[in-house]
């Protein structure tokens, strides 16, 4: 493993920053009616701030999809797969209603963040609950207690909006179901989400070496000196809170945490800590460029409305968790020697 210093930490997080850049002011050019930098100050400050909650939220997706393939050793694993994303919005919507106002009232956006990460921390429970045996997490079983989870999360939250849909805090509750960038925002709510995002993600890369000594088994991470079992908390509890602050704002956005992290392994390998931000900044400008195109198909009348983000990254994310699937399949069977 290479030698890793500050400079080239901070070296890393420059340029991927800067690449970030060259896609935001491309994403700040494209607007419903055409191309061009916006012409008056209001129209800059809209499009600025859905500019940067994109990139917000992608980078939080991307940052916990690195950690939660890293410490449960599954390619496959990402936010809204595993459903921690359905059970975040479940939650962030619960904190909506009038029963909780009181809540709301005192406690500010932090408390909208605190229920979006108690409905995240319930879900990896169940599934961490569910799909365990005699301490092993077999990487199919945790996929399809994700799955089962994450459609009863959906379930509930349909249940519940159909109950209260009447009421003015359902006003736009469906986008907590199908995930896209909000604009309705207050103030407090974004800095909330940027101040817990920030936070998780300095842990998240001060734990990325020990994330190395996790992906080749506990008995190695121990000789390594790497206490596996609370790393692997750590990293699950934090990945959590982050993806439960980017949800309580977005929704649900999928496969943002699952492809990212693999297209940053063709560039730097498989070294956590240069994946960690190269895979953050891949998912800041893949929400940003998703964002754009869902305004640009709108302008071009290719759709009546504004499509929620959170619907082409499914339909992007789809084939590619397929693709993936399909080739640890085909590995799995030459390394059993069935072909």
């Amino acid at each position: 493993m290479r030698r890793w210093n500050v400079l080239t930490l901070l070296f890393t997080i420059a340029f991927c920053a800067f690449m970030w850049a060259i896609v935001a002011f491309w994403c700040m050019m494209v607007a419903s009616t055409g191309y061009g930098w916006p012409a008056t100050h209001e129209v800059l400050l809209i499009r600025g701030e859905v500019v940067l909650l994109s990139s917000l939220v992608g980078a939080a997706l991307a940052a916990a999809g690195v950690t939660y393939q890293a410490i449960l050793r599954n390619p496959l694993a990402d936010p809204y797969l595993l459903g921690v994303s359905s059970g975040a919005a479940l939650f962030a919507y619960l904190w909506r209603l009038p029963a909780l106002t009181g809540i709301a009232t005192l406690l500010g956006a932090a408390s909208q963040q605190g229920f979006a990460f108690a409905g995240a921390l319930i879900a990896v429970f169940w599934v961490l609950a569910f799909a365990s045996r005699r301490g092993r997490l077999e990487p199919v079983t945790v996929l399809l207690v994700g799955v089962i989870i994450n459609a009863l999360n959906g379930s509930i939250f349909l249940l519940v909006y159909s109950l209260v849909s009447t009421l003015p805090s359902s006003e736009g509750a469906l986008t907590l179901l199908v995930g896209g960038i909000q604009t309705g925002l207050t103030p407090q709510q974004i800095r909330a989400a940027c101040v817990v995002i920030a936070l998780g993600w300095i842990i998240l890369l001060a734990i990325s070496g020990q994330l190395n000594a996790a992906g080749v088994g506990d008995v190695e991470a121990e000789a390594l000196g790497v206490r596996i079992q609370r790393l692997r908390w750590i990293a699950l509890v934090v990945a959590s809170l982050v993806t439960a602050s980017a949800v309580a704002i977005s929704g649900p956005i999928g496969f943002i945490g699952l492809i990212c992290p693999h297209l940053a392994r063709l560039f730097v390998g498989t070294d956590q800590r240069r994946l960690l931000p190269v895979s953050t900044a891949f998912g800041a400008g893949l929400l940003c460029a998703a964002d754009a195109v869902s305004r640009r198909l709108a302008g071009e009348g290719l759709a009546q409305t504004l499509l929620p983000v959170g619907v082409l990254t499914s339909l992007l994310g789809g084939p590619f968790f397929l693709l993936l699937l399909i080739r640890n399949r085909r590995r799995a069977d030459v390394m059993e020697g069935r072909i």
